[in-house]
């Protein structure tokens, strides 16, 4: 790549501050949060649709998070920035640093799972416990060891085991730990970078970058573990070394299909013109291409080829689930409309830089994250998955096995918290500079040409 100079780029108040442009969607995006989250809770708690609590706190945690992988990818495209001391991305590292500052308030997504644990009681789904009966197991079955016992004799022995690591203290010390981490990152990028808005100081940006490294390995370790914690400990019984890296990917997907859809939502607003242009998105579509796609693509194949030719009964058990019924159709739809369809419609240059094109290759790539947790975290794990004879057994046994995929619940949930995120989002960034407009390698994002 090589640079050209840009005369005169519009650093003005009016093209690098939001003002009143958003505040129509800011509003509409909190009254839709509202009425979801209203909707959400009469839908649920009212046993409507067929719901059961089970229903309602997987749909919750799906949902949850969604808004948190897209925070999640964009810290981690700030920090990498800061960490390859890159010049050509210090145009569009703002919007990722305010999508990124969201996470000073992941810890409220954490209430709803601290109810259950206040409510008593527990449930496991698919036992005869009255669905009323709330409490930790109607969502995690390893806090509940009584009733999976009762209910899964087959996975007792598995997850009694794990017991050390999940129990419900443990639990909430780690919990604390990833959004203490997370908010406290996030929030310090962002007040960094605003700070040299003012000073213009230098040593801002080589703070910034000494302590990406750090921030890197923490990353990494608390997505990780937050991964094992609120999804694969949702089927206790099933573990994956690699499920942490996994989910990396999904946040990566969320992440910078989301930046993409910002910059250019700003652009149509007026901001940030001849600051942002079709250089930058063909770059931003590398990055979506490559993580949100090919690694991912690359990661799930290796968790499943690894774990189907083992066969080893308590990890086939988890895709079994995936593959019965309704679910079978769904996981093939995940594959092509994660991989397969967008691949083939973004590999070349031209179309990652032409910005009706990437903006609907980032609507779709949004809409297949959100697609992808649905299918981590919906599904079941048959109980007879781990004692059958055979494949063809389980799958006969459950081949009316529903998804629930067209559940009113899982549309007001996504329009609650998505909304209530969108609010949040557009909230801040109209009270902040849209561009770090003293960042010293500013120059290089503003004469940047891909070659």
């Amino acid at each position: 790549m090589s640079s050209t100079h840009v005369a005169n780029p519009d650093l003005s108040e009016g093209n690098v501050r939001l003002g009143t442009a958003g505040l129509g969607v800011q509003q509409g995006a909190g009254l839709v949060g509202i009425i979801g989250l209203v909707a959400s809770a009469v839908i649920g708690f009212g046993g409507m649709f067929g719901t059961t609590p089970t229903f309602l706190m997987k749909s919750w945690t799906q949902n949850y998070m969604f808004v948190l992988a897209i925070s999640l990818g964009a810290l981690f495209f700030v920090f990498i920035q800061h960490l390859t001391r890159a010049g050509w991305s210090t145009t569009i590292r703002r919007p990722a640093e305010l999508i990124a500052a969201n996470l000073k308030w992941s810890w409220v997504g954490l209430i709803p799972f601290a109810a259950l644990w206040l409510s008593g009681g527990g449930h496991v789904e698919g036992s005869d416990a009255a669905h009323s009966n709330w409490g930790p197991g109607v969502l995690f079955p390893w806090a509940d060891l009584e009733a999976l016992k009762a209910h899964h004799p087959a996975e007792y022995d598995i997850v009694a085991a794990k017991s050390a690591y999940l129990n419900s203290t443990f639990f909430w010390i780690r919990a604390i730990i990833y959004v203490t981490f997370w908010g406290v990152v996030s929030t310090w990028f962002l007040r960094t970078s605003i700070a040299q808005d003012a000073t213009g100081d230098i040593r801002l940006t080589e703070k910034m970058q000494k302590w990406s490294g750090p921030i890197a390995i923490g990353f990494g370790l608390t997505i990780t573990f937050a991964a094992f914690d609120w999804i694969m400990s949702l089927s206790p019984a099933w573990f994956s070394t690699m499920f942490g890296v996994y989910f990396f990917c999904g946040c990566c997907t969320c992440g910078f299909s989301v930046l993409i859809i910002a910059v250019l939502r700003l652009q149509s607003l007026g901001r940030l013109k001849q600051v942002v242009n079709r250089e930058h998105y063909q770059d931003m579509g590398k990055l979506l291409f490559a993580f949100g796609m090919i690694f991912w693509a690359y990661i799930g194949f290796s968790q499943y080829m690894l774990i189907w030719y083992a066969n080893i009964p308590e990890e086939t058990g988890w895709f079994l689930g995936r593959q019965i019924g309704g679910w079978g159709t769904l996981s093939f739809v995940l594959l092509f409309g994660h991989f397969v369809v967008p691949f083939v419609l973004l590999i070349s240059k031209w179309t990652k830089r032409l910005s009706w094109y990437l903006l609907a290759a980032a609507i779709w790539m949004l809409f297949f994250g959100w697609f992808d947790l649905y299918w981590l975290i919906m599904p079941v794990v048959p109980a007879d998955a781990m004692t059958a004879k055979t494949y063809m057994e389980v799958v006969e046994a459950h081949a009316d096995a529903s998804t629930h995929i067209f559940n009113p619940l899982n549309f007001t949930m996504l329009a609650g918290v998505g909304g209530i995120y969108l609010w949040m989002t557009i909230r801040r960034m109209r009270g902040s500079t849209l561009l770090a407009i003293r960042d010293p390698r500013l120059h290089e994002g503003l004469s940047f040409e891909n070659q």
